[in-house]
């Protein structure tokens, strides 16, 4: 046998989310949803005449099972309740902000030097967090029957992208310079 082809195979992102979730945006209505929802209290049918905008025409109903998907994995919320005429109007909200663009194919050259450059910055933060909160990383895998590999990558993945994601959220015009 001879090899063909072989590629040392680099982990150069990790994306921390569930199987429920990640089969949840398997459906672009689904993301494009989640999209418009950004900073948004929309009801159902608000969430219908913003797709039927982008050309998506889906049923009330279509959208509604999306929804309830969505709400099912904990990507959706329900944010408001109202009473209109004996009925309850409810309006969805979402605390996930989704980025789906593609990166440039020259990505990884153009961007090498600022990415060591950070890696190593952010290394240091990393260390500090362990530092600070690694017992309690530790103490809610142990205490399981069986200790999930990789759970406090995980945990710390979901410190530093929330954490990312606040600074983004409270200083938007920092990218805007």
């Amino acid at each position: 046998m001879s090899t063909l082809l072989q590629k040392e195979i680099k982990v150069n992102k990790i994306l921390a989310t569930s199987a429920a979730q990640a089969k949840a945006l398997d459906d672009d209505v689904r993301v494009r949803i989640l999209q418009i929802l950004y900073h948004k209290q929309l009801s159902t049918e608000q969430i219908v005449s913003e797709l039927h905008k982008e050309g998506c025409k889906k049923a009330t109903t279509t959208i509604r099972h999306h929804l309830d998907v969505l709400k099912e994995v904990g990507l959706v919320e329900i944010v408001k309740m109202e009473e209109i005429r004996g009925a309850v109007l409810k309006y969805y909200g979402t605390s996930v902000r989704v980025l789906g663009h593609k990166l440039p194919p020259n990505f990884e050259n153009e961007f090498s030097k600022t990415i060591a450059d950070t890696s190593v910055k952010l290394e240091k933060v990393i260390k500090n967090i362990i530092q600070n909160s690694g017992s309690k990383m530790k103490k809610k895998n142990s205490t399981k029957d069986n200790p999930e590999p990789h759970y406090e990558e995980y945990i710390l993945v979901e410190i530093v992208n929330r954490a990312m994601t606040k600074v983004f959220e409270e200083n938007n015009s920092i990218i805007q310079k």
